[in-house]
């Protein structure tokens, strides 16, 4: 819906990065060295980066930067801050867009510590709903290994669905694995705003 008035517009600009359990904000200096010890850690590798692959401290750092200096309307990254205790509990990023197709591509990670309470769901969200309403995006997608069956279900929940497979595409442990390709479209996101709205009315 369009925006009436300039309060409108405020509280669009207040909320459209709030969550019902996070914020997204600009990347700070002190999360890089959280978020590079998240992303370096072989337990959690294999979700973000199906591989492990040990890298010295620095680089990862780099990527983050990248990932989340903002400068263009092709990509966005945010860290991802908990309303509850204002600790950091991951980053999300959405990365790749570009016209005509107005579709870009989301990767999130969230901390070790911070897995099964709901910031995940939360997170891609709030990201999507800036993806469609600022960045104008018209589709989000991601691909995520067979096996990850809780962000599989995490994304499942902010309403994004199966299109696709891309059969024994994730070597790891030895063996090939599926890799799903999932996606969100605006009218789908729109429609699902739209039954949460009325449910809240009931």
């Amino acid at each position: 819906m369009a925006l009436q008035d300039p309060d409108d517009a405020q509280a669009f600009g207040r909320t459209v990065l709030m969550g019902e359990q996070v914020r997204l904000r600009p990347l700070e200096e002190r999360d890089l060295g959280v978020l590079e010890g998240w992303w370096a850690d072989p337990e959690w590798q294999v979700f973000q980066q199906q591989t492990i692959r040990p890298q010295p401290s620095g680089p990862n750092q780099d990527l983050f930067r990248r990932w989340s200096i903002n400068d263009s309307g092709s990509g966005v990254g945010f860290s991802i801050e908990s309303l509850e205790t204002e600790q950091l509990v991951g980053h999300v990023t959405l990365w790749g867009a570009a016209l005509p197709a107005r579709s870009a591509t989301l990767g999130i990670l969230i901390g070790p510590d911070h897995v099964g309470r709901g910031h995940g769901t939360d997170a891609v969200r709030v990201v999507a709903r800036y993806g469609f309403r600022v960045m104008g995006l018209h589709r989000i997608g991601l691909a995520v290994a067979a096996f990850n069956s809780r962000g599989r279900r995490a994304y499942e929940k902010a309403g994004f669905r199966l299109e696709g497979v891309r059969r024994e595409a994730v070597f790891l442990d030895g063996a090939f694995t599926d890799e799903v390709l999932m996606g969100l479209l605006e009218q789908d996101w729109s429609a699902l705003q739209a039954s949460e709205a009325g449910q809240v009315r009931r």
